[in-house]
């Protein structure tokens, strides 16, 4: 709102209303105002939460040997996250922008099926929503992002044409609706999810449309998920996401910029700079909230705030068709995910035997790094019995964020090893 008042006061010379188109200003503006209404709105929510008796449920202490110590720790606090994102959005935001409104559609969504999960774990059963329930609502989100990025005028891209190895990478002139994508290290490195169909003669490009609309709901359900199962420890997920943003902004900006793009020989996506103000104040709100869910925690963000996560920074890599490199950026949520699932499957496997098996001594990932000697029965095989000890919660969460670190960083590399 902000943003088309300044623009219009600009007409007249008011000194200073220029700043206002610039990206730059406006995204530092949002994550230092969405860093402060974290942190205000933090405390009176936390405060809050306590008088109406509004906790968590208690953990089970024979997974989380911590978890005495988190008995009546206020949960929901993924509303502080959308709360601080989506206020400065509104009012430093280019509102007209497709890609903008997707985001937001993308955090209440999600930010409304984890309240709702939530409310349903503290008042009714601690099983909360059925996981059957929360894939359709996660379903229905992704195919309709899909859909908007199909039939939408505004989402087009530019794509780059390089003759040779010497010459300087231009565009086509003409905007086109395409499903091209960025595949990571390799040199001419723009797929088509079209030319997967080609068998298909003149519907090759309706099937790889209809492919990349159920290829969108598939990496939003499954970033959502991820994020979902990261969310078991003190400051964990959100630190974790804090830096995971941070290479999708530097991805939205330097698509949308035609000199940067050129350089850099990446498609040029117009309009995705206003990701990057959105991706500022989601970075902000993270960093707020951070200050009271880092260990000891004085809030747990819950599903409200864990499925938000994960659907943002899968639509925001779709949008800069970078979803390719999504498992660098999210290995650690990739790393929860695979962990359930061999897990899973290793206990099956061992059940059909008649014996006790597992791949891990916990699954996801992280609960197995705080299991202490003596809580696994003997009888019970495990295949990958790392670590010995338990290791501290705080200990194990900055490991987990030195490993996005590095795998983020690997990300942003990408952009020049092919």
């Amino acid at each position: 709102m902000l943003y088309y008042l300044f623009r219009y006061l600009n007409n007249f010379g008011i000194p200073g209303a220029s700043l206002w188109s610039y990206i730059s200003f406006r995204a530092i503006l949002t994550l230092v105002l969405s860093l402060i209404i974290s942190i205000w709105f933090g405390e009176w929510f936390i405060k809050w939460m306590k008088r109406h008796n509004a906790s968590e449920a208690q953990r089970d202490l024979s997974i989380d040997p911590y978890g005495e110590s988190k008995k009546g720790v206020p949960t929901m606090g993924g509303l502080i996250i959308i709360l601080a994102t989506v206020i400065p959005v509104l009012l430093l935001g280019r509102l007209r922008n497709v890609y903008l409104l997707l985001m937001l559609l993308t955090t209440m969504w999600l930010g409304a099926l984890g309240f709702i999960d939530d409310y349903i774990k503290m008042k009714v059963s601690k099983d909360g929503l059925r996981p059957l329930y929360k894939l359709i609502g996660q379903a229905v989100l992704g195919l309709t992002i899909g859909l908007v990025l199909w039939q939408s005028p505004d989402a087009v891209i530019h794509e780059n044409v390089q003759e040779s190895p010497t010459q300087e990478v231009t565009f086509k002139s003409k905007p086109e609706k395409s499903t091209l994508t960025t595949i990571p290290f390799v040199k001419s490195h723009n797929l088509s999810y079209s030319d997967l169909f080609g068998f298909l003669g003149d519907y090759k490009r309706l099937a790889g449309w209809i492919f990349f609309v159920f290829w969108v709901t598939f990496l939003v359900m499954a970033v959502s998920n991820g994020s979902n199962l990261n969310d078991g420890m003190d400051g964990m997920c959100a630190g974790n996401s804090a830096i995971m943003v941070l290479p999708l902004a530097i991805l939205a900006y330097v698509s949308s910029h035609v000199g940067m793009a050129s350089y850099l020989n990446i498609m040029y996506v117009p309009g995705t700079e206003e990701l990057v103000v959105f991706l500022m104040a989601f970075t902000g709100a993270l960093i707020g909230f951070l200050w009271y869910n880092a260990y000891p925690a004085q809030v747990f963000m819950g599903d409200t705030g864990s499925l938000a996560i994960g659907g943002i920074i899968a639509v925001t890599a779709v949008i800069t068709h970078k979803e390719l490199l999504l498992p660098l950026i999210c290995f650690v949520f990739l790393a929860e995910s695979v962990s359930v699932m061999l897990q899973t499957r290793v206990a099956k496997m061992g059940n059909k035997r008649g014996q006790k098996w597992r791949f891990f001594k916990r699954a996801p990932i992280h609960d197995t790094f705080r299991v202490k000697p003596g809580q696994i029965p003997e009888n019970f095989r495990i295949l990958v019995n790392w670590p010995k000890h338990c290791w501290l919660e705080s200990k194990i969460t900055t490991r987990f964020w030195i490993v996005t670190i590095l795998t983020s960083a690997l990300a942003i590399v990408t952009l020049k090893i092919r």
